[in-house]
């Protein structure tokens, strides 16, 4: 190897690496970021106490997590009636379907162990499923992937699959084997299926050789310190115990409490709301993304893939805040977590659960780093709909910001050279700033004439402001003038090191 061709190498090398370095992960700007919320605390505890009285909720505990932690809790009523058992923060409810993320999880983290792929058919592993009859000749196999994000094909059965908590293996694998009732081929869009995910946790039994319950207790549970975390109620201390209640006739009729069994996986979990704040707290951590030392029992990129939209299933344009303001969302299902953006681009993920006794929801913001949970002793207590209106007052009473993106060191450096350029742009097409396709998307002397005539409109130039980061490799900035402000934004290429390729420049009046 000649010396000039090894310093080629070096150069290149250290220019790739600098170019990963640059990045910088969104970081909080807020100063006292828990006492601005802690100011909502006690409006959020009257909502939650009249929800309660309001919906004949016998027990109802909740808790608010910020960067890690259990920030509040708060309780109303009674987890046990008969034995005037008041509800509380260390109480077990049955979380129901809350449990489902833990399942994909625990499948996540088998992927990334190589014992599984998403997009194999689920009967490579199940040989039961091998030979299902799907509605028509052309349809694809049933994935792992389908499985998680409720595209299966299978019917919509949450009244049916609640039902079957208590379901053994047996009973889980004679559906497969007398055949399965689509309701459409799988792939082609979303249906909530309590059996695709009874069938996730029999996965899990197969590929790691331990029953499911085993593994996510062992995987997830354990290192995440949910020692107060259950499958079967049995194993609950009585008086940490909640029971399920259904309103009925002006009184509480106490429901039977279902053992643990095969679609534990689907809805079996029994917890707690400071353990399941460690349960947020784990996904709250993988956002932003970043170089740090991965600390969890399973990779924050995978903690992120699993609250990734893979499945949108509904526009809501009807979609109301809880002051009644129009605010239009959009609604998908990720693995094992409900994915939705409202009107203001805010993103909440999270999963209610619901069977006969019981009713919760979670949802957490990763750009705001907070999160709620609430858990009812009440039979399909509509917990998400309180806990999106404590979000909300929040949000609200604190003016909490969300995460701001820092620019990277590449967009930093345009910026500077582009400011040199404007607004003559004197030899540009010289100064190496600009991608293959720019000087053909733009034409120099149009681009100089709208320039100059920015400049001279915004008057004499108080300020450069700094650039606006809206990822990487885009950005804006404001120029401004004593009469007006101009706004320049650019986009750069893939290419090492990043060049500019598109530009635009707009007269703001003041």
């Amino acid at each position: 190897m000649t010396f000039k061709f090894y310093c080629v190498i070096l150069f290149v090398t250290a220019s790739i690496h600098l170019s990963a370095q640059s990045y910088q992960p969104a970081v909080f700007t807020d100063q006292n970021r828990l006492q601005k919320i802690a100011v909502a605390f006690p409006v959020i505890d009257q909502l939650y106490k009249e929800y309660a009285e309001k919906n004949h909720i016998p027990g109802m505990v909740y808790g608010i997590v910020m960067d890690g932690k259990l920030v509040h809790t708060g309780n109303t009523g009674y987890a046990d009636i008969a034995h005037q058992v008041p509800a509380n923060p260390e109480s077990d409810f049955r979380i129901a379907s809350m449990t489902k993320s833990f399942t994909a999880m625990a499948v996540l983290k088998l992927r990334d162990e190589g014992k599984l792929k998403l997009d194999d058919p689920v009967g490579m592993y199940i040989p039961e499923m091998q030979n299902m009859k799907y509605p028509t000749k052309d349809a694809s196999e049933v994935t792992v992937r389908h499985l998680l994000t409720h595209a299966a094909g299978y019917p919509e059965d949450n009244p049916w699959g609640d039902r079957q908590l208590a379901d053994t293996d047996e009973e889980l694998l004679a559906i497969y084997q007398k055949g399965v009732s689509f309701s459409n081929d799988p792939g082609l869009g979303y249906e909530y299926s309590n059996l695709g995910f009874a069938t996730l946790g029999y996965l899990i039994k197969k590929v790691s050789g331990i029953p499911y319950q085993d593994y996510i207790t062992e995987n997830i549970l354990k290192p995440l310190g949910m020692t107060h975390t259950y499958w079967e109620y049995t194993k609950v201390p009585k008086e940490q115990l909640a029971h399920g209640y259904r309103w009925i006739n002006n009184g509480w009729e106490e429901q039977p409490l279902l053992h643990d069994g095969s679609y534990g996986a689907m809805g079996g979990l029994i917890t707690t709301i400071e353990d399941f704040s460690k349960y947020m707290a784990l996904h709250l951590s993988a956002w932003p993304p970043r170089d740090d030392q991965e600390l969890g029992p399973v990779k924050r990129s995978s903690v992120r893939e699993m609250q990734y939209p893979w499945n949108i299933y509904a526009l809501n344009a009807n979609t109301k805040t809880a002051e009644g303001v129009l605010c239009p969302t959009v609604n998908a299902y990720a693995y094992g977590i409900r994915w939705t953006k409202d009107c203001n681009d805010r993103i909440t993920i999270g999963h209610t659960g619901g069977l006969p006794g019981f009713g919760s929801q979670w949802a957490v913001m990763p750009e705001y780093g907070i999160g709620i949970v609430a858990f009812a002793n009440a039979t399909y207590a509509r917990a998400g709909i309180i806990n999106t209106q404590a979000l909300e007052t929040l949000l609200s009473v604190s003016a909490l910001a969300p995460r701001q993106l820092p620019a990277s060191a590449i967009l930093n450096q345009r910026k500077d050279e582009l400011m040199k350029i404007l607004p003559e742009w004197n030899n540009a097409g010289k100064s190496g700033l600009f991608a293959q396709n720019f000087f053909l998307d733009y034409f120099s002397a149009q681009l100089k004439a709208e320039a100059l005539k920015a400049f001279s409109q915004a008057g004499k130039i108080r300020v450069i402001h700094k650039i606006v980061a809206e990822n990487q490799l885009r950005g804006y900035f404001i120029v401004e003038g004593t009469n007006a402000n101009i706004r320049i934004s650019f986009t750069l290429t893939p290419e090492n090191p990043a060049l500019i390729q598109e530009y635009h420049l707009e007269l703001l009046s003041k």
